[in-house]
C-alpha cells in the first residue's frame, strides 16, 4: 500500500486530519475534510461498476472539486486524466477519444464549449458538473449524447467508504497529454509507483515540510504543476490554489498567502521580476524552481536581488520521466546555465551516436533511467518504442535487462564534474513558454484555412518565451487590402490555445524545397534564427 497515490492523502488525513490542505481566496479545507470529499467521490465512481483503471477527465481550473476529482478517482482504482484548461474543443475531443475516458469532470460553462464535440467520445458514460443545481434540468438532456450528465452533487451524495483492495503500485494513476511529432497530443502513462516516488525525489531535494505553503499557479496539466500537490501531500504542507489573469496577481497572492515555495517557467519569473515587490516576500519565500526551459541570465539576477533569503532551484525534466535534474541552490553563482545533475531515484547518461557514454564536453543525447521513468504513450506502441528503449549493454554491467531508459530527444553536454548543459532538441518539437509544442499541430491548423495553401511552423530562439513560434506560409489570396497576417491570427484563435499561436507570420510567394521535394526547414531556420535576438 506505500507507493499508492491517494495513500499521500489518506495517511495525513490520519496523521494531521485538521491541517489545512488546499486554500482556495476565503476557502480552506483541511486533509481530513478533502480525505472524505475524496471518498465520495470514489463512491459515485464505484457505483459506476467501471474496470479498473477506467479513464477520468477532469477539464476545470484549480479549485477544490479538480483535485477532490483526482484523488476519488485514484481511491476507486481509475486512472486521471488532467486536461489543460486552455484547450480548444477539438483538441479536448482528441484525449477524450483518444484514453477512452469513461467520466468528464467540468463546468456549465465548459460544457457549453464541448457539448458538439462530445458525441465521438463512444466511452464517455457520465458528465459530471460542478456547477450544475440538481433542480436544474437545462443541460441534463441532450439527444446527441449517450453520456448521462449529473451535479457534482448528485455524483457524490453517497459518502460510502469504498474499499479497493487490489490497487497496486504499478496499476495505472495518470495519463498526462503532451503535443506529439506527428501533430496530435499523446498521453504519458504514469502508474502510481512512478508518481509517488516522484514526489518523495523532488521533496528530498526541495527539503519540503509539513510547515510549507506551496503557490500552486501551473496547470495540473502540466507533471511540473501537478507535483506541487504530491510533494505537498507527502509532507503535509499546504497548497494554495491560484489561477491568475496578471503576473501582478502572483506576486499580491506570494504577499498575501505568505507562501513558502514557488515553482514557474521562465515567461512567469520574466514578467514578475519587471514588477515592484513588497519587502516581506523575501522573509518568507523559502524556495522557487525553475523548469520548462532555461532561466534567462538577466531574469535570475532579478531575483536574486529581489529574494536574497530564497533558495532557488533550477531544474530540467520531461513528462515522460517526470523530473530528471535540478541544480542546488549553492551552485547557482557558480554554474548558472547547468541543469545540474540527476535528482534523488534517478540516473541520468549522455549518449553519443555510437551509444557510449559521452566524455566530458561531448554533445550526446540525455537517457534517464529509474523508477520515475513513465510507461509509454498511450495507445502508440511505435512512439513508445521510439523513445523507451533500453540502455546500450556496455552501460548494464553486462547484465541482461528487460528495464527500458527513456531517451530525451535533448541533446545535452557535461563537464568533468558531471553538471549537464542544454543545448538543443534533437528533433523538430518546439518549446515554448514551458510548453513542447508540435510544428505539425500548427501546420495542420493553418492548412484548414481556406487562404493558406502551404506553411511552416519553427521555433526561433526568443529572449523570453525559450522558443517563439514562426510561421512561414504561402496565401491562396493575393489583395494587398486584406492583412492576411492578421486575419490567419484572427482564425487560428479560435483553433489553437495562446501557448501554441505563432508570434510572427510571414506570408510569400513560395516556400524553399530541398532535394526531395520536402520543404527546407534548416534554411528557413536559418534566414529566421535571429529574428528576436535583442
Amino acid at each position: 500500500m506505500h507507493y499508492l497515490l491517494h495513500s499521500l492523502l489518506t495517511n495525513q488525513a490520519q496523521k494531521r486530519p485538521d491541517k489545512i490542505a488546499l486554500e482556495l481566496k476565503k476557502d480552506k479545507l483541511s486533509y481530513k475534510q478533502l480525505d472524505g470529499y475524496a471518498s465520495a467521490f470514489a463512491s459515485g465512481y464505484s457505483k459506476m461498476q467501471l474496470p479498473k483503471g477506467s479513464r477520468v477527465g477532469v477539464f476545470l481550473p484549480k479549485q477544490i472539486e479538480t483535485v477532490t476529482a483526482f484523488f476519488g478517482t485514484l481511491k476507486a482504482g481509475g486512472c486521471i486524466v488532467p486536461i489543460n484548461p486552455v484547450l480548444k474543443p477539438a483538441q479536448i475531443q482528441h484525449i477524450l477519444c483518444d484514453c477512452d475516458i469513461s467520466i468528464l469532470v467540468t463546468s456549465q460553462a465548459r460544457l457549453k464549449q464541448l457539448i458538439s464535440h462530445l458525441p465521438a467520445c463512444k466511452t464517455l458514460q457520465k458528465i459530471v458538473v460542478t456547477d450544475l443545481d440538481d433542480l436544474d434540468s437545462e443541460n441534463k438532456n441532450d439527444d446527441t449524447l449517450t453520456a448521462e450528465i449529473v451535479s457534482w452533487h448528485t455524483f457524490t451524495k453517497d459518502s460510502t467508504p469504498v474499499e479497493i483492495d487490489n490497487i497496486i503500485e504499478s496499476d495505472l494513476a495518470a495519463i498526462f497529454y503532451t503535443s506529439g511529432s506527428t501533430g496530435k497530443p499523446k498521453g504519458v502513462v504514469l502508474t502510481h509507483h512512478n508518481m509517488y516516488v516522484g514526489a518523495e525525489s523532488v521533496a528530498k531535494y526541495l527539503n519540503n515540510s509539513e510547515n510549507d505553503r506551496i503557490l500552486a499557479v501551473l496547470p495540473f496539466s502540466f507533471d511540473y504543476g501537478f507535483s506541487q500537490l504530491t510533494t505537498a501531500m507527502l509532507k503535509g504542507a499546504t497548497v494554495i490554489l491560484l489561477d491568475y489573469l496578471l503576473p501582478k496577481d502572483v506576486v499580491k497572492a506570494l504577499e498575501k498567502t505568505q507562501a513558502t515555495g514557488l515553482a514557474g517557467v521562465p515567461p512567469l519569473w520574466m514578467q514578475i521580476t519587471k514588477l515592484a515587490w513588497p519587502e516581506t516576500i523575501k522573509n518568507h519565500l523559502r524556495y522557487i524552481t525553475n523548469s520548462g526551459g532555461a532561466m534567462p541570465q538577466s531574469t535570475l539576477a532579478l531575483l536574486q536581488d529581489k529574494l536574497p533569503n530564497t533558495d532557488i532551484y533550477l531544474m530540467y525534466g520531461l513528462t515522460e520521466a517526470f523530473r530528471s535534474t535540478y541544480l542546488p541552490p549553492e551552485q547557482v553563482n557558480i554554474r548558472p546555465t547547468s541543469m545540474g545533475k540527476a535528482i534523488p531515484n534517478a540516473e541520468i547518461f549522455v549518449i553519443n551516436s555510437n551509444n557510449e557514454e559521452c566524455k566530458p564536453g561531448e554533445e550526446g543525447e540525455l537517457v534517464h533511467r529509474g523508477p520515475l521513468v513513465a510507461q509509454g504513450y498511450w495507445n502508440d506502441p511505435e512512439k513508445t518504442a521510439q523513445r523507451y528503449k533500453p540502455l546500450p549493454p556496455s552501460l548494464t554491467d553486462g547484465r541482461t535487462v528487460t528495464e527500458l531508459a527513456v531517451w530525451s530527444g535533448d541533446a545535452v553536454t557535461k563537464d568533468e564534474e558531471g553538471y549537464l548543459y542544454f543545448v538543443s532538441r534533437t528533433d523538430e518539437m518546439i518549446k515554448t513558454s514551458g510548453y513542447r509544442v508540435s510544428p505539425t499541430e500548427i501546420e495542420e491548423s493553418l492548412l484548414q484555412l481556406s487562404i493558406i495553401s502551404e506553411a511552416v511552423a519553427m521555433g526561433i530562439p526568443h529572449p523570453e518565451l525559450g522558443q517563439a513560434i514562426v510561421v512561414v506560409a504561402t496565401s491562396t489570396t493575393i489583395n494587398n487590402d486584406v492583412n492576411l497576417e492578421q486575419e490567419v491570427i484572427s482564425a487560428l484563435k479560435k483553433q489553437l490555445p495562446p501557448y501554441m499561436l505563432p508570434q510572427e507570420i510571414f506570408i510569400r510567394e513560395n516556400l524553399p524545397r530541398n532535394a526531395n521535394g520536402k520543404f527546407d526547414r534548416k534554411q528557413l531556420y536559418i534566414e529566421f534564427e535571429n529574428t528576436f535576438k535583442q
